[in-house]
């Protein structure tokens, strides 16, 4: 792993952490991670292999990463207050994506030692997993997909909060 793959995972993590404190949703509260995934998509996803199994290998990480998107977006707070939308990454949330970046993390880290790459060698050819590049298109889909999720169920509960806040009648 290179310098620059250490700050992107880093970049990555803090961006949630910097959410356990509540703040205005914003613009900025997307363009950061969806401008840091996009970097890493361009710079790592060369193709998806679809020869063997490698379909199904990227699919299945895509799948894990929607669904890790889902549960992080739901389970972080959205209200809103003082006329604006505000969040707040409750501490499962945060961990659900420390705990996938972790993973990605940790996965990169051990693939990349000769006991990983051999391991990973053995399983490839036993599931018929048939291009290293299905494991780094599986990883990067999992994270797009997670990252898109997530940002996806913020802003539409966002949206419907403050249609909701619009039409809620004025006491006066």
């Amino acid at each position: 792993m290179t310098t620059s793959d250490w700050i992107i995972d880093v970049a990555l993590v803090l961006v949630v952490v910097r959410q356990l404190r509540e703040e205005r949703l914003t613009i900025f509260t997307f363009l950061v991670p969806l401008a840091l995934i996009g970097w890493v998509t361009e710079s790592y996803l060369r193709h998806v292999p679809t020869a063997g199994d490698d379909l199904v290998l990227t699919g299945a990480f895509a799948a894990v990463g929607v669904a890790l998107g889902l549960a992080g977006g739901l389970l972080t707070r959205v209200r809103f207050a003082d006329g604006h939308i505000r969040v707040k990454a409750g501490w499962a949330a945060a961990a659900l994506w420390v705990l996938s970046m972790g993973f990605r993390l940790g996965f990169a880290v051990w693939s990349s030692h000769a006991s990983g790459m051999a391991h990973l060698a053995r399983f490839s050819a036993a599931h018929d997993i048939t291009d290293a590049q299905a494991w780094v298109a599986a990883l990067i889909l999992m994270a797009l997909g997670e990252v898109t999720v997530r940002l996806g169920v913020i802003a539409v509960r966002g949206r419907l909060l403050h249609i909701r806040a619009v039409q809620r009648p004025r006491i006066a």
